[in-house]
């Protein structure tokens, strides 16, 4: 995946790409220096640091990682060689591939790093639950998730083993979009998710980190991650949690966010199910019993189309409107993606969408992004 990267950065970007990958400058000290510049960090880059460390609204750690520096122009040109190296794709707050439900939370990050295929707005939600859950409680995950995403309803985790990784699959299987947002930097996984990537990329999936290249997963990175999980959803969803999984962090981050949180009762014997039950007794979670549950909170709202070769209304399209349905799947596609898939010609090919539409099979986005229903 090397040379990936099509990222032209402007000045404020190159100084806002260095200075994140300053260990300790987070968001809220981001914030400071912009208004230390008076709104716009591209004045530092061209700029020795040692002209502007000294009165910078800096804590000391961080000042004394800065004082090394010459500029901050060579730290972004580096960032950028190794996001190349390793596939990587940067996306800053206000762009495409930044989701807009995270970008508009309190701690978000300014910038965030991703491999995939971003696609079209849509409504998504958390899902997550314990890495150990009770026997026979990873398969009922995965097919709840494709339900979900057979709802048109994107599926965001955190990719870890168990529940997490059971809902990306399950959307996966459904041909639906799923995000993981990751503990650590995109070249630094640990091997399992390193081995599930590549399969995880093919059927539409897309990795996201706000850690810089290089940086291991830690004990601070894993709950600071869920924030991310909560902020880029419109609900929460606990499925499987104990007493003290790290999912119900995740909860507490919707909570905070003011995201509706829901979560699967179990039975009050079972352990596994303690985190969710209390949850729920706390009325901090809304009891989810079924897939409808997850489509109300997001405010989807599904349509149950005719399945390919059931039904007078597959039988009643045109060849052309066949061919260009075989193309698309639950990734949104561009109209030139469709194109360049179905090889009609472009006249031919908006009669055909427009036909899907009217028949109930395919949904078009804002920008002519084409979806199946």
């Amino acid at each position: 995946m090397a040379g990936t990267f099509a990222h032209t950065l402007t000045p404020e970007q190159r100084a806002t790409l260095a200075l994140w990958a300053v260990p300790g400058l987070g968001p809220r000290t981001l914030e400071a220096l912009r208004a230390f510049t008076r709104g716009s960090l591209a004045s530092l880059v061209g700029s020795p640091v040692r002209e502007w460390l000294a009165e910078a609204p800096l804590p000391t750690p961080v000042r004394r990682r800065l004082a090394p520096v010459a500029q901050l122009g060579p730290v972004a040109d580096r960032l950028v060689e190794r996001c190349q190296a390793g596939g990587m794709e940067v996306a800053f707050a206000g762009e495409h591939a930044f989701p807009e439900r995270l970008a508009a939370t309190p701690d978000a990050p300014p910038v965030l790093f991703y491999q995939g295929h971003v696609g079209a707005p849509r409504r998504r939600v958390a899902m997550v639950g314990s890495r150990h859950p009770d026997q026979g409680f990873l398969p009922f995950a995965r097919a709840f998730a494709r339900q979900v995403a057979e709802g048109g309803v994107g599926v965001v985790s955190g990719a870890a083993m168990g529940v997490d990784r059971a809902c990306h699959y399950g959307a996966l299987d459904a041909g639906g979009e799923t995000w993981a947002f990751l503990g650590s930097a995109l070249d630094a996984l640990d091997p399992p998710q390193a081995r599930m990537l590549p399969e995880f990329l093919e059927r539409g999936g897309v990795y996201f980190s706000e850690l810089p290249p290089g940086v291991r997963a830690s004990r601070t990175t894993f709950p600071r991650r869920n924030r991310l999980i909560a902020g880029a959803s419109d609900a929460v969803l606990v499925l499987r949690a104990g007493r003290t999984s790290g999912a119900l962090y995740t909860a507490e981050d919707g909570l905070a966010l003011g995201r509706p949180v829901l979560a699967m009762p179990g039975d009050v014997r079972n352990e596994a199910a303690e985190g969710c039950n209390r949850l729920i007794r706390e009325r901090k979670a809304h009891a989810c019993l079924e897939v409808k549950d997850v489509w109300d909170f997001v405010g989807a709202r599904p349509v149950l189309a005719v399945p390919p070769g059931a039904g007078d209304a597959w039988r009643a399209l045109s060849a052309e409107a066949r061919g260009a349905y075989q193309v698309l799947d639950r990734v949104p596609r561009t109209f030139d993606e469709v194109l360049e898939g179905c090889q009609l010609p472009p006249a031919t090919l908006t009669s055909a969408l427009v036909e899907l539409e009217m028949s109930g099979l395919v949904v078009q986005h804002p920008g002519k992004v084409y979806e199946k229903v």
